[in-house]
């Protein structure tokens, strides 16, 4: 009873509060969220907003999110936890490796932009301002879909279902691939006028507009090509996949236009300013201050405490600051050897005489690789190069004579001693076995922090990555213009060739195969290679997995010191090619592979999604 009248007078209590209050305490604004109109009628908060949207663009391979697939194609391998050493044994690419379906991220674009444009009262030339940037998120969301995808609804409107038990009208099938590049490319154009943001290389501005119009095209342009040149094109009936060869030209002069405004325009230079070729290479991606190639980049700073632990993650054993350190992307023999030498010459490195009767012996471990293209130093630590100010010694053993011929001794740890007093294994090995080790004979520098403490737990690392630079303009303006038959296609390569230490019109013509070159070694590890072989519709030939095939495999280098008592090559160095040892499966790339698959729960959610091909 006592209970009951407890609460017959708590009921009474909340009738009279209810009724004698002026203001119904079931209407008040919710102290901790924001409402719309406060939102869209606050700068700042819009640029919160876009902000987060920023960081939530997709990505394949960046320096927080899917690093490791660096080690994944034929730039690199994993030589770190072993654990991960599925990396190194890949016997196909799962048909929905590069899978991407995010309508979350278009849908929450798609709001912003009608509240932007039904709510908010801010001045127009600042909406037009923030509107063109979701704008160019969007769109570039898109690019993203339609570079793995092929063509996607084109859905630029919020879809609201009214619940009346038919969900039918909110289903649309996939556009066209040339649709989506067209919807790209014409999003890009449209915001040239209003987007502002003039000078920033964090946000987007009219000639970050323009770099994605440069890529995009050419992507376009590439497919209805060389797409269209394969035995058997692939193709859906309704053009999902597969462009119009006949569009090509327009694609390439498309991109072509672009990166010419860019180079001319733009205020944007060639890092330059490090007389060392090499190292001013290096500093052209992690140089923030007064860079002037970086045109779009995704930025890192210790003072925001927005922090990555790739340096952490891959720095060179030998130069580890944190004993818990890694050393897990190892370039491979096969990239060093891409590189050039500066007369020229293919890019091979000379381990054996002439005729195959005996080494080449060096004095020193990096003299193998003087006289080469200085990108290779700017991207990647090989024997004998330094990083932070210390050389990154390496060496796999000793090469011991023993009257006709050479007994190769090497030891189960590193930092060790052979018994006549000199190095075993180098500290930084390389090693067949010990993990975090470099198991190819290189270290990664491109990306890799050089400030002290940034390979260290508690300091990391705010080196940003770079979306577009103006490196990648050049090489887009040569191939778009090569495409088109234009003589001026050889003079942006030569550009980019000469800060690299060749001499000037260091090449007087021009090839695809030239162009396929100068892509590699200039845009190695920034998610490139992947891209371009699809477009370029060779992925197939350069990862066959075929063991033969030495584009389908990653090779090692590693350097012996002689031991040969009283010969003058005693103390020498001498090196070994071979396929990296913990190296385990070629590298095979199905033609399933050149479109992502879509999940089954995509299609069981919207019949009209058809499959795409081989799937």
């Amino acid at each position: 009873m006592k209970l009951f009248k407890r609460y017959m007078l708590g009921l009474a209590l909340l009738t009279v509060i209810s009724t004698s209050c002026d203001t119904d305490f079931l209407e008040l604004e919710p102290p901790n969220i924001l409402l719309d109109d406060q939102v869209w009628n606050d700068p700042k908060l819009v640029t919160g907003v876009l902000s987060n949207y920023y960081d939530r663009l997709p990505t394949h391979t960046t320096l927080t999110g899917g690093w490791a697939d660096f080690a994944a194609y034929d730039e690199a391998m994993w030589s770190g936890y072993s654990g991960n050493d599925g990396l190194n044994n890949i016997f196909s690419y799962s048909f929905n490796r590069w899978q991407l379906w995010d309508y979350g991220l278009i849908r929450d674009i798609n709001l912003a932009i009608d509240k932007l444009n039904t709510i908010s009262e801010l001045p127009e030339a600042q909406k037009a301002q923030f509107e063109s940037e979701l704008r160019f998120i969007r769109a570039y969301v898109y690019f993203e879909h339609v570079k793995r995808m092929g063509g996607v609804p084109l859905i630029t409107e919020e879809l609201i279902y009214d619940f009346n038990g038919d969900p039918t009208y909110l289903q649309n099938p996939r556009n066209t691939e040339a649709e989506v590049y067209d919807f790209v490319i014409s999003e890009m154009q449209d915001i040239l006028p209003t987007i502002g943001n003039t000078g920033s290389n964090t946000r987007a501005n009219r000639f970050t507009a323009l770099a994605v119009i440069s890529r995009a095209a050419l992507y376009a342009g590439s497919l209805a090509k060389y797409n269209g040149a394969m035995g058997s094109p692939i193709t859906l009936p309704n053009n999902e996949v597969g462009i119009d060869p006949s569009r090509a030209d327009s694609y390439y002069s498309t991109s072509l236009q672009a990166s010419q405004t860019i180079i001319n325009e733009g205020g944007y230079n060639l890092y330059n300013s490090n007389p060392d070729l090499g190292e001013n290479f290096y500093e052209a991606i992690i140089t923030k201050n007064g860079n002037p190639e970086v045109i779009w980049a995704q930025d890192y700073l210790l003072s925001a405490d927005k922090r990555h632990g790739f340096t952490y993650d891959n720095v060179a054993r030998s130069a580890r600051e944190d004993n818990l350190g890694s050393s897990a992307i190892t370039p491979g023999l096969n990239l060093v050897e891409d590189f050039q030498y500066l007369d020229g010459s293919s890019g091979e490195l000379k381990t054996h005489e002439a005729d195959g009767s005996d080494y080449i012996y060096y004095d020193e471990v990096n003299e193998i690789f003087e006289g080469k293209d200085a990108r290779l130093y700017g991207t990647v630590i090989y024997p004998g190069s330094t990083f932070r100010g210390q050389e990154i010694f390496m060496q796999a053993g000793v090469m011991v004579w023993n009257g006709s011929s050479y007994d190769r001794i090497e030891s189960d740890g590193i930092a060790t001693e052979y018994e006549d007093g000199g190095v075993l294994v180098a500290a930084g090995g390389p090693h067949r076995s010990i993990q975090e080790v470099s198991n190819t004979g290189f270290y990664l520098r491109k990306y890799v922090d050089n400030a002290v403490g940034a390979s260290t737990r508690g300091i990391r690392s705010e080196v940003w990555w770079v979306r577009f630079r103006l490196g990648e303009i050049y090489l887009n303006a040569a191939e778009a213009a090569y495409e088109l038959g234009q003589p001026e296609a050889v003079d942006y390569i030569n550009v980019l060739r000469e800060r690299a230490g060749f001499g000037a019109n260091s090449l007087s013509s021009l090839t695809m195969e030239d162009i396929m070159q100068e892509r590699r070694v200039e845009l190695a590890f920034e998610d490139h290679v992947v891209w371009d072989y699809k477009r370029w519709r060779v992925a197939h030939e350069k990862w066959s997995g075929n063991p033969d095939n030495p584009e389908s495999m990653i090779y090692s280098l590693y350097p012996y010191r002689v031991v040969r008592p009283g010969d003058p090559r005693d103390g020498k160095y001498i090196f070994v090619k071979s396929v990296a040892p913990r190296f385990r499966a070629p590298r095979f790339f199905q033609m399933g592979n050149y479109y992502s698959q879509i999940s089954q729960g995509v299609i069981d959610a919207n019949p009209k999604i058809v499959r795409n091909p081989f799937h």
